[in-house]
């Protein structure tokens, strides 16, 4: 039984290895309270530790999440033209020519379901503080929210 912290990539490499063959050498459930469930738990936590370390991955772009959910909700961009104001806007965002609005940020946010964090990641154009970030989640009718904002475009 492993017990030690993973340092090197081959200690990772075996690591993965006794994960694979203790998952694989049974037929049946692996009973967590067992000898090869305890091993198997320790080594997950050290190989997820040294993951977190090594591998980093970087937050997407507000481009990248957009597409991410259009992939995963079989969307084409005709399908989502009304939230962005038309087929030519949505080109346009795509493509990193036209900025995110408040109102596209928020409508993506609230029918698409992507995260606030992720519509103004790496984007320099859009800085929102706490307040005005709680206050966009709160939108109840974008309409409403665009008449009262100043700042309806970031």
């Amino acid at each position: 039984m492993v017990n030690k912290i993973i340092k090197t990539e081959r200690e990772y490499d075996d690591a993965c290895e006794r994960i694979y063959s203790l998952i694989h050498s049974s037929e049946k459930q692996i009973d967590p309270e067992s000898k090869v469930g305890a091993e198997l738990e320790i080594l997950s936590l050290l190989v997820e530790r040294y993951e977190h370390d090594n591998f980093k991955i970087e937050d997407p772009t507000p481009i990248e999440a957009i597409l991410f959910r259009m992939e995963q909700m079989n969307l084409k961009q005709i399908d989502i033209a009304p939230l962005f104001g038309g087929k030519t806007r949505v080109s346009e965002v795509l493509n990193g020519k036209r900025p995110l609005t408040l109102k596209m940020i928020t409508l993506l946010h609230r029918y698409l379901g992507i995260p606030l964090e992720s519509l103004i990641a790496k984007n320099a154009e859009i800085k929102l503080e706490d307040d005005k970030r709680d206050q966009l989640l709160k939108v109840k009718n974008i309409r409403d929210f665009l008449k009262t904002s100043k700042t309806a475009v970031f």
